[in-house]
């Protein structure tokens, strides 16, 4: 008996290391936890576009949506760990969402971490009737409201509603949340002034806010973002230390092969300095993670620590989901 256990042990080994070593055979899907036509959708098609050429595989974008990204990360967690089904997701789908949802998986232990992605910093963005024109004039409107204005999310949990919660930390004032299924969604509804603002990320917003149809104050970087020169980061608008941007990732499900780890990793890397990926990505306000902490160890690093960061300030905030 001992003889078959250990003969059936060293097949399974061995077709796995054949598996890995003959992969990519068929497309791949990276899960996209929010709507098509948002940021997240947007960096994830770019990508994608440009991994297929190292790869040699399509890679398609499945855009499964709910949860404030929860119920797709789910659907990755629960596929094979062969590498074709892979979890794109951020701040608020692979850290914030652990503070808020009962997930049914681990945010840490259920996945492997495979490549951090560009970060975008968040901008203070309003509809056009809102009378402020400087975010100063803007937190005296807030301040001066009989009731909390309307501030669009895509959900309890996702960077949007986190940026949120860090404002109002940073303000002491209070803000009604509206969900969507994605920031695009409320992108629509400021436009048509059915909410009054969002914490957006500001590839989401930059274009809008050229175009003149939302109004924009500030973004929460520490330096202002190259595409957005013109607008002054919440230091200089007069809110000092909100500072947050919203970071992103590729994750596999856990059990995924060392080596396919490795190709996957190697692909996004290769997109990433691309010279014309990165002019995509950076025309959308997004910057670049540093060469040094591109390796799959460098993201469930930094996972590790945005969760000993927000997890406390998530909670003290008592969220509420259905």
């Amino acid at each position: 008996m001992r003889r078959v256990i250990l003969a059936v042990f060293a097949l399974w080994a061995f077709s796995g290391a054949a598996a890995a070593q003959n992969y990519p055979s068929h497309p791949i899907t990276i899960i996209v936890p929010f709507s098509a036509g948002g940021p997240s959708d947007a960096m994830a098609r770019i990508l994608a576009e440009r991994m297929k050429v190292a790869l040699g595989e399509a890679v398609l974008i499945e855009n499964v949506t709910g949860a404030a990204g929860s119920i797709g990360v789910g659907r990755a967690v629960r596929s094979a760990p062969d590498g074709y089904t892979i979890s794109f997701g951020h701040l608020g789908t692979h850290v914030a969402n652990g503070a808020i949802y009962k997930l049914g998986y681990d945010l840490v232990t259920d996945l492997e971490p495979v490549v951090l992605l560009p970060s975008n910093t968040m901008i203070v963005v309003s509809k056009n009737a809102v009378p402020a024109k400087s975010l100063g004039e803007l937190l005296a409107w807030l301040k001066a409201r009989s009731a909390p204005a309307a501030a669009g999310t895509a959900g309890a949990g996702s960077g949007s509603h986190v940026a949120g919660i860090a404002f109002e930390a940073a303000t002491g004032i209070k803000l009604q949340y509206v969900p969507y299924r994605g920031t695009g969604p409320a992108m629509n509804d400021l436009v048509a002034g059915q909410i009054d603002m969002i914490v957006d990320q500001l590839s989401n917003s930059i274009n809008q806010v050229r175009a003149g149809t939302i109004r924009g104050y500030a973004v929460t970087d520490t330096k202002r973002a190259e595409s957005a020169a013109d607008i002054p980061t919440a230091d200089e608008a007069g809110l000092p230390g909100f500072h947050m941007t919203l970071w992103s990732g590729l994750w596999a499900p856990k059990g995924t092969p060392r080596d396919v780890i490795t190709k996957l990793n190697a692909a996004a890397v290769e997109a990433l300095n691309d010279p014309a990926v990165r002019k995509q990505l950076e025309n959308l306000g997004l910057q670049m993670p540093p060469r040094d902490r591109l390796s799959p160890q460098a993201l469930g690093d930094w996972q590790k620590a945005e969760i000993a960061k927000w997890w406390p300030m998530i909670k003290a905030a008592n969220v509420k989901v259905d």
